[in-house]
């Protein structure tokens, strides 16, 4: 998708012509030619530190005045392929890519699957130090992918729940937990939609959703409506057979560092009794074996 440059203010077109000039010459000039396998003859006869223009044109597959133009940041028409090839000659990395796309006026392609890299270090001890409040980390396909102990206890994920949106439709004793699980469910299945949607050339949305309606009559019925929401954040209400009910109020977050990903971080809601409820709920816990749950 294109953004039209063209409705700019004139300042803010100058700004980008400029930006996306120096942006290429300067990555045009760390790439010599022998790091591309052309032959490099008397360097001294360069006058251009790197590539030139022509160079990366014919490389890239694509004309030398069309890559000018470009470079100058003339409103040409670009595509996703063109702007690829221009990366990869270039060697941008995925920052300076997505930097590219933008600068050129059109949308960034989003980042591919990435559900096998290791939760950093950092965004692990952010996880655990939320205690005494729930946190966890979802990927793109709702994958379960770091509970704190306070989600374990609150929400009751065991070992064996590896995927939220599942826990949620097939887990009868998260079911009787859940305040409002209906209105919760359309929630839940339009943000499920509205992520699949931005990932249409990723199959497993649609596995997902496929064996989800052969298990769960309930997500079937809601899928069929075709209903979106937005994942932002929302409350909700866990009732506990002894402490009552914990209202929380959620916050998600995007992680750059795992693109796709999604971390859950949960507040006791002002105006309840909810944080009071969940350190009693904690501290029973704490003298409890550490593989049951409150149900």
């Amino acid at each position: 998708m294109e953004i039209s440059l063209s409705r700019l203010p004139a300042e803010a077109r100058a700004r980008r012509t400029a930006e996306i000039r120096e942006f290429l010459r300067s990555r045009r000039a760390r790439v010599s030619p022998a790091d591309v396998g052309l032959a490099v003859g008397d360097s001294r006869a360069r006058r251009t530190p790197g590539l030139r223009r022509e160079e990366v044109a014919v490389l890239a597959g694509v004309g030398v005045s069309w890559y000018t133009w470009l470079e100058q940041g003339r409103e040409i028409n670009v595509s996703s392929e063109v702007l690829d090839a221009v990366a990869r000659v270039l060697r941008l990395d995925a920052m300076e890519r997505e930097h590219l796309y933008l600068l050129a006026g059109s949308n960034p392609p989003l980042p591919g699957a990435d559900t096998g890299r290791a939760v950093p270090d950092g965004l692990r001890r952010v996880i655990d130090s939320w205690l005494p409040r729930p946190a966890y980390l979802l990927d793109r396909h709702w994958n379960l992918v770091a509970v704190n102990r306070a989600a374990e206890v609150v929400f009751g994920y065991r070992e064996d729940d590896h995927n939220c949106l599942v826990t949620f439709f097939t887990s009868a004793r998260y079911r009787s937990s859940l305040v409002g699980w209906r209105d919760a469910a359309r929630t839940i299945v339009g943000q499920f939609r509205a992520d699949a949607a931005r990932y249409p050339d990723d199959p497993e949305f649609g596995r997902i959703a496929a064996d989800m309606c052969a298990a769960s009559p309930e997500f079937a019925e809601i899928w069929q409506e075709y209903g979106l929401r937005g994942a932002a954040g929302g409350t909700k209400t866990i009732a506990h057979p002894e402490h009552g009910e914990l209202t929380f109020t959620y916050t998600t977050l995007t992680v750059p560092e795992l693109p796709g990903h999604r971390l859950m971080l949960h507040t006791p809601t002002d105006g309840t009794a909810a944080e009071e409820r969940l350190a009693s709920l904690l501290e029973d816990r704490a003298t409890s074996p550490r593989d049951r749950r409150w149900w």
